[in-house]
């Protein structure tokens, strides 16, 4: 399985630290570097336009790109992105250099599907999500774009663990005992009389008030003060 790429162009920067920064953003360019792969890193800057079409993809992260500064190729993958608190614009990205030989760990998107022909989702299973994304190791030309796991024949009851998920060939989950992890649940919704069940012992548990007798000697006394007030 071959990885998409996105094709990027990119000047290099001249110096680094805040101050450059700031010129490079003033200048309608957003700073970046270069890293990995044992070399020196590279400080660029690169077109706000494209980068932030592929960030409102999706898949930045899981995409490598083929970076053109100044005509010398970088495959690279973004790594980390900044953001400004206040715009959501992007301040600054981290590209990491990668060759067909890299093996590096992504977050993968999962996607469930067959729900419409469950038999147990159909009789009010409910499959409950765990892990919206899971984490793997593989090479970064084969990085899928998407985990995706069949429902359709699922039991009431199965919880979907992540050693029992299908991953193309050289890819693994980056967990090191996936037997124990657990991306989804299918099981059978609680019915009312069971939650009615549930919180009538926890009703009886609660001890009625108890509201104290008069005591006896207090009694008599409000009646003798009664009968001074007769005389």
């Amino acid at each position: 399985m071959a990885t998409k790429h996105v094709q990027l162009t990119a000047a290099k920067r001249e110096g680094s630290g805040k101050g450059t920064a700031r010129a490079t953003r003033r200048e309608n360019r957003i700073p970046a570097v270069i890293y990995g792969d044992n070399k020196a890193p590279v400080c660029i800057s690169i077109e706000v336009k494209p980068i932030t079409l592929e960030y409102n993809k999706g898949h930045l992260f899981t995409t490598l790109c083929d970076l053109d500064v100044e005509g010398t190729k970088h495959m690279v993958i973004t790594r980390d992105l900044q953001l400004d608190p206040v715009t959501d614009n992007i301040v600054h990205v981290d590209f990491l250099r990668v060759t067909d030989k890299t093996t590096i760990r992504v977050e993968v998107p999962v996607h469930f599907k067959g729900q419409e022909n469950s038999m147990a989702i159909k009789d009010g299973a409910v499959l409950t999500v765990i892990m919206h994304e899971i984490e793997l190791m593989c090479p970064a030309n084969s990085i899928p774009e998407e985990v995706v796991i069949d429902v359709s024949s699922t039991p009431v009851g199965h919880a979907f663990k992540l050693s029992e998920v299908k991953l193309p060939a050289g890819v693994k989950p980056a967990a090191h005992d996936p037997e124990s992890v657990t991306v989804a649940t299918l099981h059978a919704p609680r019915k009312a009389e069971e939650v009615a069940e549930t919180a009538a012992p926890a009703a009886a548990e609660v001890p009625a008030t108890k509201v104290a007798a008069p005591d006896a000697a207090a009694a008599a006394a409000a009646g003798a003060k009664k009968d001074e007030k007769k005389k």
